[in-house]
Order: structure tokens, then C-alpha cells, then sequence
């Protein structure tokens, strides 16, 4: 397994890049673009869907031959909620920038052909409140299993400062539904202000993988295993962009049972 915890290198182009075989799985991938004004990035899709997520920033989409126009505009990931693109297997997208832009492409496997690209537009987001006091988070779904897709989940959460988060802990690292689904994860971490830092914790509970680790702003976490709860610190605020996948589509989580009494304080 590779190191959990990955750093961007760099602070221009593709800054992150996390794929099946970098981080010694099977379904997930991640890239992290930050692009200038009129700078372009392109792929084909190949034999993995991919949601584009725009983390700051405006840009033109196209994708599958049709043209999207400029979609984001949030200044930050803690102002509002994001505009995402949804690109099948088997096709081709296009971002140009039309100011500094942080894209995040989120990837899985899927299905040539399986369905068009489309608009995944601010206003059609769902949000909610998870939690309560110093457990208390905001989730905007981007892309959940009610929406089509044929791996693919994508969720955007905020921790205020003195928070926690995937907590109390649990994991979802066994295709044994209903009680619990399969799923690899990455947490794309921001901080605000972006000096500030937080934690988060992947272990299992034979503690075969047990790994403590400081995040900072830009970071990525790789969470193949295990329960992955987060913290962030007072004073600064934390973001988190999840992709998961795995081989059903569908979130069914097991809380930690020495922690599970929590939810119910």
C-alpha cells in the first residue's frame, strides 16, 4: 500500500495525481489542476467516468461535443457550493480557464456509452447538517447515489475550526451489504486560513494499519481500509472533497461499536 498521506507538488498545472496503481488499488483516481487564465486541460475518458468539480475559479467546459459555457465562479471551496461536470466512460472533456481555476477531476471505472454528459449545476445541489456541537459538519452531495452514475460518489464537506469529522469513526471496507459496502475513498483537504492544519486517523481495528496524520492545506489522504475520522483545529476551518468507489454503488457505513454510544449523547 502506498503512503496515505499525498502531497501537491508544485502550485501550477496538475498539482495532484492519484491513480489505481499509485495508490495500489482498484477504483478510485484523483487529479488536482490549477490552471491560469486562458491555460487549458483536456482528457479522454477512455474506460473511467469522471466528475469535474470546480474547487475555485471560472472556466468553459466542453465535453462529448457539447459545450457547457463557463461554469464556477466561488472565489474559495468555503464560498458556496461548486459547479461539476458529469463525463461518462468513453468520451472527452475540455476545461479552459477564464480565471485562476482549481479543478478537481474525480474518476472510477464506468461504462463506454452508458450516458450522456451532463451539467451538475449549484442550484440542483442537495446540502445538509450532519452531526451536533464540536460534531457538527456541512455536506453538499455532489454527485450521490441517487444521481446516475456507475461508480462514481463525490461529496464536498465543511468542518468549522474545533470540529470533527467521519466521526464518530467508521468504514466502509466490506462488500457485505446491506450491512456494509465496499468503497476506497480520498480526502482532499483545504484549510482556512490556508497556513492552519488538521488531523486524520486511518485504522482498522487490529490496528494492522494504523496511521496518524498532520493535513494541510492541498493535502490528500488515501483511505483504502479502515475507520478515517478527521479533526480541524480551532481557528481554521476544513474542507474535504470525497471520491469513493467500489464494486457496488452504494454508501453503508459501520460505526466504531466502542465509539457508536456517541450518537446516540
Amino acid at each position: 500500500m502506498a503512503n496515505l498521506l499525498v502531497r501537491p507538488v508544485g502550485s501550477h498545472g496538475c498539482v495532484t495525481c492519484v491513480t489505481p496503481q499509485s495508490a495500489g488499488w482498484t477504483y478510485v483516481g484523483f487529479e488536482l489542476h490549477r490552471l491560469a487564465p486562458g491555460e487549458s486541460v483536456a482528457q479522454e475518458t477512455a474506460g473511467r467516468e469522471a466528475c469535474l468539480v470546480w474547487v475555485s475559479g471560472r472556466g468553459r467546459a466542453a465535453a462529448g461535443g457539447h459545450d457547457f459555457g463557463a461554469l464556477g465562479g466561488r472565489a474559495s471551496p468555503f464560498d458556496g457550493v461548486p459547479a461539476a461536470l458529469y463525463v461518462p466512460a468513453g468520451s472527452d472533456w475540455s476545461v479552459t480557464a477564464e480565471t485562476g481555476l482549481e479543478l478537481a477531476v474525480c474518476t472510477a471505472p464506468g461504462r463506454p456509452g452508458a450516458r450522456p454528459p451532463r451539467l451538475i449545476r449549484p442550484q440542483d445541489l442537495s446540502k445538509e447538517t450532519r452531526g451536533e456541537g464540536t460534531n457538527t459538519r456541512y455536506v453538499t452531495n455532489i454527485l450521490p447515489e441517487d444521481q446516475p452514475a456507475d461508480s462514481l460518489l463525490v461529496v464536498e464537506v465543511i468542518t468549522p475550526g474545533g470540529h470533527t469529522s467521519s466521526y464518530p469513526p467508521h468504514k466502509h471496507d466490506r462488500d457485505a451489504l446491506p450491512e456494509e459496502s465496499l468503497l476506497e475513498e480520498t480526502y482532499y483537504h483545504r484549510l482556512n486560513p490556508r497556513q492552519g492544519f488538521a488531523f486524520q486517523r486511518v485504522y482498522t481495528d487490529d490496528r494492522s494499519l494504523d496511521e496518524a496524520l498532520a493535513v494541510e492545506d492541498g493535502d490528500v489522504v488515501l483511505v483504502p481500509r479502515g475507520y478515517h475520522p478527521c479533526a480541524a483545529c480551532h481557528g481554521y476551518d476544513l474542507y474535504y472533497l470525497n471520491v469513493m468507489a467500489g464494486p457496488k454503488r452504494t454508501w453503508k457505513f459501520f460505526n466504531a461499536p466502542e465509539h457508536a454510544w456517541l450518537l446516540g449523547a
